[in-house]
């Protein structure tokens, strides 16, 4: 089974390479990475992580003894919220943004989760909190027992720090700053990345078939779960009362039996 690596990123790439960190130090191997991100948001993954070998998740791979080859990886697996004229958004701002992004979590979600031979991470970790949301909002809907849900937390001290990616085999003494904005020195052998499984329940087993053969809207999923009993007529001859729903109608003894007359005829009638 192969594992796939889907997360939400911002403006600090750093949670790509530090989910990735996490997961393999637990032991679990990643086959492929996408990411969902705003305009802004993919040009920091393209220079700081993807600019060839400079970038930090090549750097990370090669100190790591790990084959790019193992990992798809690439600018093609970043997906970019886009407006309705296809204009990528440089950032979730508006109540329409957040809307495309959520659709662009479930079309994702609903892809990679279509294939029984495909476990997928969610990562939760990055961007603002309405884009971890809708990540979740998607696992919800469309997560398989074999998926997982992650949360990644990472010393405060290093967290979102622009030259902290993933602690190094060699530890280096790297440029802090505290929370009065003071700059001091500290060895990354310090920092702590742990992964954070968070529970979650998903309704895909309750979403009606149609909404399994492709992706759909978020009200169209919703509307799918909307259930309700089919209604049955109850004619009672005993105390001379129709009863559907919650409406109950008394009949005089005469109408009564008119009524159980047409009603058994249309009982019995074939069906068409």
């Amino acid at each position: 089974m192969k594992n796939i690596l889907l997360a939400v990123c911002g403006l600090s790439p750093q949670v790509i390479t530090e989910t990735l960190y996490a997961l393999h130090q637990r032991y679990q191997r990643v086959d492929a990475i996408y990411v969902i991100t705003t305009r802004d948001g993919k040009e920091k993954i393209f220079a700081q992580l993807l600019s060839g070998k400079s970038g930090y998740y090549y750097r990370y791979l090669e100190e790591y003894g790990i084959d790019p080859a193992s990992i798809d990886f690439g600018t093609e697996n970043v997906r970019v919220v886009k407006d309705e004229q296809g204009n990528e958004v440089p950032d979730i701002v508006w109540e329409s943004d957040n809307e495309r992004l959520l659709r662009t979590c479930l079309d994702l979600t609903f892809r990679l989760t279509g294939d029984p031979e495909k476990r997928v991470f969610f990562s939760i970790a990055g961007g603002r909190k309405t884009m971890s949301a809708c990540l979740m909002v998607a696992a919800q809907m469309y997560g398989r027992p074999q998926d997982r849900v992650y949360h990644v937390l990472v010393s405060p001290e290093f967290e979102s720090n622009r030259k902290f990616f993933y602690p190094p085999i060699k530890p280096k003494t790297i440029e802090l700053t505290d929370r009065f904005g003071q700059p001091f020195y500290k060895e990354t052998k310090y920092a702590q990345i742990n992964l954070v499984h968070i529970p979650f329940v998903s309704i895909r087993e309750r979403l009606s078939s149609d909404c399994l053969n492709e992706p759909r809207d978020p009200g169209t999923l919703m509307f799918s779960l909307i259930k309700e009993k089919k209604a049955r007529l109850t004619v009672n001859l005993v105390d001379a009362k129709v009863i559907y729903r919650h409406l109950e109608v008394d009949l005089m003894p005469a109408r009564m039996a008119l009524y159980a007359f047409l009603h058994s005829i249309k009982r019995n009638a074939p069906r068409m």
